[in-house]
């Protein structure tokens, strides 16, 4: 019998669908815009949720010195013992573990041993740690035994790509691809996005990390503004925040803030032309499609991003004008496309702006509704 089966619901006895665990929304909103979709599709939907407070980048700080995951550890158990009592008497069909979830599915499969159980899975632990150049040695091994450990508890494991997904297909019982999306929030905000006036106004939020390639984009804003009239923000901090602002310097054209609050951002995003996705070379960079790409696109504005296997599938399926795709790890490339842009304000506004139809909850959940219906 296989996992799925074994752990198949009880229709006469359990309904519904039920997020459960320690994720927060605010800082990983890719499981908002699943919740968001199968509520759209009309799915009862239960939430159950109690967020452990702590960042990737302090998870990723406890992997650089385990001594730390102590307190870790005692955190989770308190919110284990919240969910354990605002979970009673919910009785779910189907429960969605929402990322990062490696310990929450174990904890899951005690408290609903009946139910079939979803992981949201966006990237391991192991990768995650690599990619934040953390030791890549036994602890890295460690890693991904949790990963592998954590799939394996899973019925059905979600992954946001193709390419992410054949990282997993051999240590999970099955996988559904469901693109990242983007939250409502975000729709509405592009709705009301203005139209472009001025110099070309360009943003780039996220947390400075190798995937993103922080100091290629920086490069390509440096190279642009030595000929073209543009103003760009940059949004977070991280690993590599330093050296783009080492890279930048000191000039009036360019802002950075270190934070925007959650439910800001998506207004805070439409107000500008152009938001910038990932140029990073590695390999994960290459497999992905992240948060900041989907919402740049429903916040209705122009998003360059790298020209890579998912990305550019994700601009071919739907004729994405509004997605412009430039090489990895390529400076020039993007100053380019900035110049461009900010010198022919025409091109600019005549764009179509219509990739919220294809990256909203209820159009990236479609096929997991029916899948668990």
């Amino acid at each position: 019998m296989s996992a799925a089966s074994a752990h198949a619901p009880t229709p006469s006895k359990r309904s519904g669908i039920c997020f459960f665990g320690t994720y927060d929304e605010d800082l990983h909103p890719r499981i908002r815009v699943v919740r968001e979709g199968l509520g759209l599709h009309g799915h009862d939907i239960r939430v159950v949720n109690r967020p452990l407070g702590v960042s990737t980048a302090q998870k990723v700080q406890i992997a650089s010195f385990p001594p730390l995951g102590v307190l870790l550890v005692v955190r989770l158990l308190v919110r284990w013992v919240q969910l354990l009592i605002a979970s009673r008497g919910v009785s779910p069909a189907v429960v969605v573990v929402g990322y990062m979830g490696h310990f929450d599915i174990h904890f899951a499969r005690l408290r609903f041993p009946r139910s079939y159980l979803v992981l949201d899975h966006l990237t391991g632990l192991g990768e995650t740690a690599r990619d934040r150049n953390v030791d890549t040695g036994v602890r890295g091994r460690v890693l991904d035994a949790l990963d592998g450990w954590a799939l394996r508890r899973a019925d059905l494991v979600l992954c946001d790509t193709d390419e992410q997904a054949t990282q997993v297909i051999d240590r999970s019982a099955a996988v559904e691809v469901v693109p990242v999306g983007a939250p409502l929030s975000w729709l509405e905000a592009g709705a009301d996005a203005p139209a472009p006036t001025g110099p070309l106004k360009v943003v780039f939020v996220g947390l400075f990390t190798p995937l993103q390639g922080a100091s290629v984009i920086a490069q390509g804003v440096v190279e642009a503004l030595r000929t073209a009239e543009l103003e760009c923000t940059f949004v977070g901090t991280g690993q590599d925040l330093d050296a783009a602002k080492t890279i930048v310097g000191s000039n009036p054209n360019v802002t950075w803030n270190e934070w925007i609050p959650a439910a800001e951002l998506p207004g805070f995003v439409a107000s500008f032309d152009v938001s910038l996705g990932i140029v990073g070379t590695s390999p994960k960079a290459r497999r992905v499609v992240p948060n900041k790409v989907y919402q740049g696109l429903a916040a209705g504005t122009v998003v360059i991003t790298s020209d890579t296997p998912p990305q550019r599938r994700l601009k071919k399926r739907h004729s994405l004008d509004q997605l412009m795709l430039v090489p990895p790890g390529d400076p020039s490339a993007l100053a380019s496309t900035l110049q461009r842009l900010a010198d022919s304000p025409e091109e600019l506004r005549s764009i179509r702006r219509d990739g919220a139809d294809a990256v909203g909850p209820t159009a990236v959940t479609g096929q997991l509704s029916a899948r668990l219906s």
